[in-house]
């Protein structure tokens, strides 16, 4: 029986190898067609991926363009030396990567959302907070109502990297411990180190009567036990 579903795991993984072959000679030579399924494939993905990574929606959005314009501009040297979308994953966090580094070099100094602004038409002062509501539900506003996806989310977002982007990849993207550590550049170990970490941050914060600020003491802090379950379900 086990040998049964070990050969089968191997044909399965053969099968997938042979196909994401066949869609990379399609994309290096140019297809349309190909690039489009790519695109229909991933972009999802791809922004949820960066826009927990960023913290910003607007931003997301123009980090995933600009990652399919890298794939599209980079898929010619691409030589299979990683699975496709590892490949691409890669990508989206060193767009994530070098997007933060700009916005710690350029950040400008925080306006008070509660901050008087002069409307130009009436040339009568209203609040900040009032000229950013938006009365339309994105179809992601729409799904984060459900409670568990909003603390869930909540709670990630105030785990700091590099922890959150390996539970990201690990607990949310499904990626195997190999690929991951692939994609930021470290060892097994490191990976396991932070999930560890991480993972005992999230459920601190989750436990915890009200959300807080994180505190950094706790992903270093052998008190803080490990988070076992898996985020897919919740933070999908």
């Amino acid at each position: 029986m086990q040998a049964d579903l070990t050969m089968g795991n191997y044909a399965s993984t053969l099968a997938f190898q042979s196909e994401d072959a066949a869609l990379i000679a399609e994309l290096q030579a140019g297809s349309e067609e190909a690039f489009a399924w790519l695109i229909a494939r991933y972009h999802q993905p791809i922004f949820s991926l960066l826009a927990r990574a960023v913290q910003d929606r607007s931003e997301a959005a123009d980090l995933t363009q600009e990652v399919f314009v890298k794939i599209f501009r980079g898929v010619g040297s691409f030589h299979g030396e990683s699975s496709l979308r590892t490949w691409i994953y890669r990508i989206a966090l060193r767009e994530a990567s070098n997007q933060r580094r700009w916005w710690m070099r350029h950040r400008q100094p925080e306006i008070p959302i509660e901050q008087e602004m002069v409307e130009s038409e009436s040339g009568q002062p209203v609040l900040l907070k009032e000229m950013l509501v938006d009365p339309a539900e994105s179809p992601y506003e729409l799904a984060a109502r459900e409670e568990n996806r909003a603390r869930v989310e909540a709670a990630l977002s105030q785990v700091p990297e590099p922890y959150r982007t390996t539970m990201i990849l690990r607990d949310i993207e499904g990626f195997i411990y190999e690929d991951v550590a692939e994609m930021q550049g470290v060892n097994l170990g490191t990976v396991k180190s932070r999930l560890v970490r991480g993972r005992a941050a999230l459920k601190a914060l989750l436990m915890a009567p009200t959300q807080k600020v994180f505190s950094p003491a706790c992903p270093v802090s052998p008190a803080c036990p490990a988070f076992d379950s898996p985020l897919r379900e919740e933070a999908r």
